[in-house]
């Protein structure tokens, strides 16, 4: 279809108008200068008055010996192994249950049986439901319970080096006791009464049940520690 059936006119291109000269001036380069001068200057007095400018020009200076030391891990707060979350599941699914013996199925998941403790390990669930108040375990379910609820410590002390890591519940576990921070002693609160708390940050022990899981679901220990 035509411009002209569409009711326009066509378009001649237009082509640029030669370019003029202009003889130089020492008077507009001596100006154009002094432009250029005053916003270097200007730019320069922005990034100098910039916060974090000083900061930058001395970790230049200083180099990578200045590097900051990472503060010491106090409780891993980030994503769990896959292989943990399992088995962590799989306890809780017998703290939900309200049943001691929902266990079992956690403990069979293991080659090698937990570390229950010397009373503990010829019939765990024997054991725990003798040393619950209730005479069920699930006291001992309780404490399960609470322990997991808390974020645990991680340890680098599995043998294997693909699975090294070892997650411990609590965190307190891993602690020194008598430098707990207010929000960790309000942790070490919920776990065990008040005069348990005392004996154990005046002794620097922990003398509570632990949980340890390994990075590859492989649960290690649960038992009270003297």
């Amino acid at each position: 279809m035509s411009d002209k059936r569409l009711g326009h006119a066509p378009k001649v291109p237009e082509f640029a108008a030669p370019v003029k000269w202009r003889a130089f001036s020492p008077r507009r380069g001596v100006r154009q200068l002094k432009v250029a001068l005053v916003v270097a200057v200007t730019l320069s007095l922005v990034h100098a008055g910039h916060p974090g400018a000083g900061a930058l020009a001395e970790d230049k200076k200083a180099g990578p010996a200045v590097a900051k030391a990472v503060p010491k891990e106090r409780a891993f707060y980030g994503t769990l192994p896959p292989n943990v979350i399992e088995m962590r599941e799989q306890i809780l699914a017998a703290v939900h249950a309200g049943d001691v013996a929902e266990l079992k199925g956690a403990i069979e998941w293991n080659e090698i049986k937990p570390d229950f403790g010397e009373a503990a390990n010829a019939d765990p669930i024997a054991h725990w439901k003798k040393i619950s108040a209730d005479g069920q375990g699930r006291e001992v379910l309780a404490v399960l319970a609470n322990l997991l609820a808390l974020p645990p410590a991680r340890l680098a002390i599995g043998k294997d080096p693909e699975n090294t890591m070892v997650y411990v519940w609590p965190y307190l576990a891993e602690l020194p006791l008598d430098g707990l921070t207010p929000a960790e002693e309000v942790d070490l609160y919920r776990l065990v009464p008040p005069a348990t708390a005392k004996a154990m940050r005046d002794a620097k022990k922990w003398t509570w049940w632990r949980v340890a899981i390994g990075a590859d679901g492989t649960w290690h220990t649960f038992r009270k520690y003297d």
